[in-house]
């Protein structure tokens, strides 16, 4: 699943032209790892925290603004990492951040749509009911 997210990553990020010039070439890789991780983190905690799935999913539609919980539970840690791992200047933690809630809500429009076979719905809920999600982040 990580690379799922990581892909998910890269594309929006790519096609966010805020983000993508704030972002210093050489270190896009990094950076792209670097919010995947913190996503796929923050998506174990709050899928406990939900109970399962289908909950995670439910809270990530809600996920469009930012303040939400799924969004407020990631975007703390990931902002403080890139700024201190890489020294990215507050406009470009600023403007990732800002581009969370429609990343998350593109991972759950992906795992709802039964025509998008890159997530799925029935995954996340059989990683779930079969060890949780340290499963289905491998």
């Amino acid at each position: 699943m990580f690379d799922q997210i990581l892909q998910l990553v890269k594309d929006h990020m790519g096609n966010n032209p805020q983000v993508s010039t704030a972002i210093p070439p050489d270190q896009r890789d990094a950076v792209h790892n670097e919010i995947a991780s913190h996503i796929t983190n923050g998506l174990k905690s709050q899928a406990t925290a939900q109970s399962g799935a289908g909950g995670l999913l439910s809270m990530l539609q809600g996920a469009v603004t930012s303040g939400s919980p799924v969004t407020n539970a990631i975007e703390g840690g990931l902002v403080s990492s890139l700024a201190s791992k890489f020294g990215l200047p507050p406009m470009a933690t600023g403007a990732i951040a800002g581009a969370l809630p429609g990343l998350l809500q593109k991972f759950a429009h992906k795992a709802n749509d039964p025509n998008d076979n890159s997530i799925n719905k029935e995954d996340l809920t059989k990683s779930l009911s079969s060890g949780g999600f340290g499963n289905l982040f491998k």
